[in-house]
């Protein structure tokens, strides 16, 4: 997958919605973890702000997020592929005073004109205080 840089949004810059399906602008949303201006609060805010991080080409923000022991030394994102929808199904943990949360999710994606999904139930951790994806195991339908 080929990096790209992510798509900030500006003032200037007209409001798009946040790839993550939560209804707020992106600036107002997922941008503002993306640009450091805050962190998750809870591990399903840190699973929607990387599923926005693969749909804007931010390979940066996803490796920032990616806990100490199973991050790549780099990731190259597929400038083919173009992440779609997100559904959440459901949480475990992961709220604000807990250490551990996982999120079952499908992150729908196109690639070279054919549609994809990709289900998975991933596990998080706090690591120096913030939330950052640990691993993930794949799921069938």
């Amino acid at each position: 997958m080929g990096k790209r840089r992510a798509n900030r949004t500006t003032t200037s810059e007209p409001i798009r919605p946040c790839p993550c399906g939560s209804g707020e602008a992106y600036g107002a949303c997922c941008g503002r973890l993306h640009q450091r201006a805050t962190t998750a609060a809870t591990a399903e805010q840190l699973m929607r702000s990387r599923f926005s991080a693969y749909a804007v080409g931010d390979a940066d923000y996803l490796l920032r997020t990616w806990h100490s022991t199973t991050r790549p030394a780099r990731l190259t994102l597929d400038p083919q592929q173009r992440w779609t929808r997100l559904d959440i199904f459901g949480t475990d943990r992961g709220g604000l005073f807990d250490t551990t949360g996982a999120v079952e999710f499908r992150a729908h994606y196109r690639e070279s004109g054919q549609v994809g999904t990709m289900y998975e139930h991933s596990r998080f951790v706090r690591e120096n205080g913030e939330w950052v994806y640990l691993d993930a195991v794949s799921l069938s339908d």
